[in-house]
C-alpha cells in the first residue's frame, strides 16, 4: 500500500517535470527556434535566419532542445535538419498562441514574469512582509 508521501512525491516530480518542460519553452531563441520549425524541418541556417539568430546561438539553442527531447535531427547529404520531435510540441505552441487572445488583458499586465525580472513571489520576505501576508 503507498502512502500519502508517496503520492505527493509522485507529485511532485511531475510537477517538477511540467516546470522543466516549460522552462525549455521560457527562453525567447528556443521559442523562436520552436516556432521555426512548426513548418517543417529546416537546417541550422534556415532556423538562424527564421528566427534573427546567430548561427552558434542557434546551434547552442538546439542542442539544448533536443537533449531535452523537443526537437530531432537527421542527416540530408551534407546538412543536418533539424524538426520538431513531435507534433503534439507545435500543438502547445499554437495553444499558447490562442490562450492570450481569450485572456490578453491579464497577460499583458502581468509584470512578474518578465524577462530579467524577478518574480516577486520568490524573492525573501521582510519580517514586516509575513506579518501581512
Amino acid at each position: 500500500m503507498m502512502t500519502n508521501n508517496t503520492f505527493l512525491s509522485a507529485d511532485a516530480r511531475a510537477i517538477d517535470l511540467k516546470a522543466k518542460l516549460f522552462r525549455g519553452f521560457a527562453d525567447p531563441s528556443r521559442l523562436s527556434i520552436v516556432e521555426a520549425l512548426r513548418e517543417g524541418a529546416l537546417t541550422v541556417g534556415e532556423i538562424a535566419e527564421e528566427a534573427g539568430l546567430s548561427l552558434s546561438n542557434t546551434s547552442n539553442h538546439l542542442r539544448c532542445l533536443a537533449e531535452c527531447g523537443l526537437v530531432r535531427s537527421e542527416r540530408d547529404g551534407r546538412y543536418v535538419r533539424y524538426e520538431l520531435s513531435d507534433e503534439r510540441v507545435a500543438g502547445l505552441v499554437a495553444l499558447a498562441e490562442e490562450l492570450p487572445a481569450d485572456i490578453a488583458g491579464g497577460v499583458y499586465a502581468c509584470t512578474r514574469y518578465d524577462s530579467g525580472g524577478t518574480d516577486e513571489t520568490d524573492a525573501p520576505q521582510t519580517k514586516t512582509q509575513k506579518e501581512t501576508a
